[in-house]
């Protein structure tokens, strides 16, 4: 439990930090495209297309990681368990990206329902 429960975490991290990092490597693609270049952005970029691999790197020690775990619990577990285990494994990257993506959709709600509040008159000047 302990291992599953430390990769568990560690695969989290990791899904967040590549979505995270080509959410902004996107962002800046956008901005090159828009400015036509510009020497900044060609900079910022660069330095997050290298984190990017980076994150990849260490999404592929995860999955070797995995392979020993997942090794060393076909030896104790039963085959059933041991099938839940891999669906379990199989499906948190895609349920990590699926959380995001509903953070960002609350995330974004909030802000429209703050500037939707901040654009009502004040309540005496409503009741009239």
């Amino acid at each position: 439990m302990f291992i599953s429960d430390k990769t568990e975490k560690y695969l989290e991290r990791i899904v967040n930090l590549l979505l995270s990092l080509c959410g902004r490597l996107s962002r800046i693609d956008r901005a090159l495209l828009a400015l036509h270049s510009d020497s900044q952005s060609e900079e910022a970029r660069s330095q997050l297309l290298a984190q990017t691999e980076d994150a990849r790197e260490l999404k592929e020690n995860l999955e070797r990681r995995q392979r020993v775990v997942h090794a060393v619990l076909s030896g104790r577990l039963a085959a059933p368990q041991l099938h839940d285990y891999r669906r379990f494994v199989a499906a948190k990257p895609s349920l990590l990206i699926r959380r995001r993506h509903l953070d960002d959709l609350i995330r974004q709600g909030e802000e429209r329902l703050a500037r939707l509040t901040e654009s009502l008159p004040p309540p005496e000047e409503r009741s009239l």
